[in-house]
């Protein structure tokens, strides 16, 4: 029998142990480039250099001005030693020999409303651009340090500045070539330092974050792998590691998953095994049952009262057992059968499920049948009848093992509206608390030991499958207190 949807031993999916969505190279290990912290890395390179690039034009920017001040001040040197000779022309080679050791075209000093020019070349270069020191706008100079490095090399320039505190002015006229070079030289510079400090900073994130995110998120993949693998092998469960964090936490929860789950599919198994067994004995039960029928029919026949009395309960007796045999071969389609509503009196159903049990006269239980005569419910017989046995059997079940000096089941019913309100009460030790918590839980709400549980879960089933439902009540006194409703289809 397939029990509640799974195979038996013999036929055990197979397919439990694959693993569904993960094609076989995504089950292996992935290869260095597609790892996530390969990804983190080259990542953190490429921020760390977007970083620099950021702080490159500023930087760039000030190195061309520190190299223009610095011609600036020289030039300044030799324009104020020679502004103080007397006022005579300075010889060619003098001049030339100025001109070279400051890098210039033409040295022109400026003072109050006087501009001498200091040197210049035999040759008066066209001046392509003109700057002023004195404006430390950043926009500006950053437009000119770009333009100077990208389009420069032959222009000619003009810069002009202060000297020191004074009102005088220096300018200096000369070609861009020796600036573009230099200003190249330190964009190479900044280009290795960026680098090196991209790949310093990118390996410091990329071990932490490797041994803080990484690792564990391999281990609960790797985990989760070794799982789907082999989920009924206890070692494939991940162990937590110790930790307050998200990652530390979702390992806990994985851990906890894989348990709970690995513990359902034990039980599952269980559930399979039982079910092939069961449907086994049930098979050959319902033939000897069947053999008993035949043979209780014959004592009908017989004169005694007594025992046509007996033997017409003994034919519904044996009736409802090959009916309940046929439906738990069935019981692996997971659902009872629809019930077959009909007008039937409640009390006669009652006073059978107290007669198979032995509650009658003579025992010391006390069978209370409070139901009204004439009260009739819209129900299938036969579901009710395993309904209010079931309840009735796991009470007296409770009270054969109590030592209460008077022991007692009751059964009353009563109609409200368009329902009928059915109470099943019993003065036992009550229900423990563990299985209060898993009420109507297939082999986990039961109250004894050694029991299933299946007479609640079947309760339920066969009361919801009436569109009704089934409640545990609570009581002052001691006891159990079990009450369903189930609609009445004539009286609505």
């Amino acid at each position: 029998m397939n029990l509640i949807g799974f195979k038996t031993e013999q036929g055990v999916d197979k397919s439990v142990g694959t693993k569904p969505g993960l094609s076989p190279a995504e089950s292996r290990e992935l290869p260095f480039a597609a790892r996530l912290s390969t990804k983190i890395l080259l990542l953190t390179i490429v921020f760390v250099l977007l970083a620099e690039i950021l702080i490159f034009v500023p930087s760039v920017n000030n190195m061309r001005l520190a190299w223009l001040r610095d011609r600036l001040n020289t030039a300044a040197a030799a324009a104020i030693v020679i502004d103080g000779l007397p006022k005579v022309n300075l010889p060619r080679p003098l001049q030339d020999s100025t001109l070279m050791a400051t890098g210039t075209k033409a040295i022109v000093l400026h003072k109050e409303d006087i501009t001498r020019m200091i040197v210049v070349s035999e040759v008066p270069p066209m001046v392509n651009a003109q700057y002023d020191l004195s404006d430390m706008s950043f926009l500006p100079n950053a437009r000119d340090a770009l333009s100077t490095l990208i389009w420069g090399g032959n222009q000619v320039f003009s810069v002009r500045g202060p000297i020191g505190g004074s009102s005088m002015e220096i300018e200096l006229v000369m070609e861009d070539k020796a600036l573009r070079e230099a200003m190249l030289v330190y964009c190479q510079e900044i280009l290795l330092f960026s680098i090196i400090i991209s790949l310093f900073t990118a390996s410091l994130i990329f071990l932490v974050i490797n041994r803080i995110l990484i690792r564990p998120v391999a281990r609960m993949t790797a985990s989760m792998q070794g799982f789907a693998m082999d989920p009924s092998n206890p070692a494939s469960v991940l162990v937590p590691p110790a930790g307050t964090d998200e990652l530390a936490l979702a390992a806990r929860h994985l851990a906890s998953m894989q348990a709970d789950l690995q513990k359902t599919i034990r039980q599952q198994k269980n559930l399979a095994d039982l079910g092939l067994a069961v449907s086994k004995i049930n098979h050959d039960m319902r033939n000897i049952l069947s053999s008993a029928q035949l043979m209780s029919d014959r004592l009908t026949d017989v004169g005694d009262p007594v025992v046509k009395g007996l033997s017409s309960k003994l034919v519904r007796t044996l009736g409802r057992a090959i009916g309940y045999s046929s439906e738990v071969l069935a019981y692996g389609r997971a659902s009872e059968t629809a019930p077959r509503l009909q007008r039937i009196k409640l009390r006669p159903l009652v006073e059978d499920a107290g007669e198979i049990l032995g509650l009658s006269a003579g025992t010391d239980i006390a069978f209370v049948n409070d139901v009204p005569r004439e009260l009739e419910v819209d129900a299938d017989p036969e579901q009710l009848f395993r309904v209010i046995y079931n309840l009735c059997r796991n009470a007296s079940q409770a009270l054969e093992s109590d030592t209460v000096g008077e022991k007692r089941v009751a059964i009353s019913a009563l109609r409200e509206g368009n329902c009928v309100r059915v109470t099943i009460d019993d003065n036992g030790p009550g229900m423990p608390q563990k299985a209060k918590d898993n009420l109507f839980s297939a082999f986990r709400g039961s109250v004894r030991a050694g029991g299933t549980g299946l007479g609640l879960t079947i309760a339920r089933e066969l009361i919801e499958a009436h569109k009704g439902w089934i409640v545990l009540e609570d009581k002052a006194e001691r006891g159990t207190r079990f009450r369903f409703e189930l609609p009445d289809r004539a009286a609505a």
